[in-house]
């Protein structure tokens, strides 16, 4: 067993308890500045043929599919032919419903 002391500051001990509690009552927030977050890597991008499995596999036609991620049909189908490559929020968001699909269907709810 380790004999090292730890040494108990009362005050930064109360401050922390006030971060929280004031985080979540909505008084903070968090941030950059007064948290260490471990932030998610960016998502990998993904072929045609990927996009096309998941929108097979989700049971969708290309026009309900590309409804579901809020795109145009053209920019779906442009996808799956490999024209373009989804990017930034669409890529992160064709990610979550390769892994989770129902939280795509669940977005139809809101």
């Amino acid at each position: 067993m380790n004999d090292t002391e730890i040494e108990f500051n009362a005050d930064d001990f109360i401050g922390a308890v006030k971060d929280v509690r004031d985080h979540a009552s909505g008084k903070r927030k968090i941030t950059m500045r007064t948290s260490k977050l471990r932030l998610p890597k960016k998502p990998a991008p993904m072929s045609p043929a990927q996009i096309t499995a998941l929108r097979r596999d989700l049971k969708m036609s290309q026009p309900v599919f590309a409804r579901m991620l809020n795109v145009g049909a053209g920019t779906a189908a442009s996808w799956e032919s490999g024209r373009r490559r989804p990017s930034g929020p669409a890529l992160k968001i064709l990610r979550i419903a390769q892994k989770h699909p129902e939280a795509l269907m669940e977005m139809q709810d809101s």
